[in-house]
């Protein structure tokens, strides 16, 4: 990546015309080709940009100072450098990509350890509970005594639902847990997937994740 600190100009000619009069900016140039004007303000958002596939020729002679940018469609960002303020370049190798935070694993730790969020007078079973088709993410019991299984997922979707169902069907058939009855936790429902997860006499949890953690309110919104 190439960043420039410098005082210029920017002319875009394409589809439509644009002019950024002479003030100081930052320009990034990337590996992929791309070249975007920065200003101090606007957070990420560029005042303009050429996205790739693209190329950048800089001027010599008469025309030093003047970066030309153009693109497959034949649209050009013009960049005129009065004074350059700041010129370097850094290697940042491949990226390993965005690791988010709150994956199903965690949240199934985080309400597992505040089960209670639940309802008053929940208690956990345990976690991963294991089955003969696989583990139910969470198994506790609710202020009656009764059964709890539930199903964590990131984005609640049918397919989630439809795995629930089948956790029900197998521990309802075992003396020491039945009757069984089901949540479906997610951090996001799809709309199709509550209409039947409701349906089917399941409860829908929301889940906050900062909230979870104690970073905002702390509590959960059952629906």
């Amino acid at each position: 990546m190439r960043l420039v600190i410098a005082r210029c100009s920017v002319d875009y000619a394409g589809r439509l015309t644009a002019h950024l009069p002479s003030a100081p900016r930052l320009i990034l140039v990337k590996a992929d080709g791309s070249v975007s004007i920065h200003a101090d303000d606007r957070a990420y958002k560029p005042l303009n940009w050429m996205s790739p596939p693209c190329t950048l020729k800089e001027g010599t002679g008469d025309e030093e100072g003047v970066w030309t940018v153009i693109n497959k469609a034949g649209e050009k960002l013009i960049i005129t450098m009065e004074e350059v303020l700041h010129d370097s370049s850094h290697e940042l190798g491949v990226d390993p990509g965005l690791i988010k935070d709150g994956v199903e694993a965690h949240l199934q730790e985080l309400l597992a350890d505040r089960i209670e969020t639940l309802g008053e007078g929940y208690t956990l079973i345990r976690r991963e509970y294991m089955t003969a088709i696989g583990p139910v993410d969470i198994l506790c019991r609710d202020a009656d005594g009764a059964t709890v299984a539930v199903e964590i997922k990131r984005r609640g979707e049918i397919d989630g639902v439809e795995q629930l169902t089948r956790y029900l069907e197998l521990l309802n058939r075992d003396p020491h847990l039945a009757p069984v009855r089901g949540v479906f936790a997610a951090q996001e429902i799809k709309p199709q997937a509550r209409v039947l997860a409701t349906d089917r006499g399941m409860d829908c949890v929301v889940l906050d994740y900062d909230a979870m953690r104690g970073i905002e309110d702390d509590k959960l919104r059952l629906f």
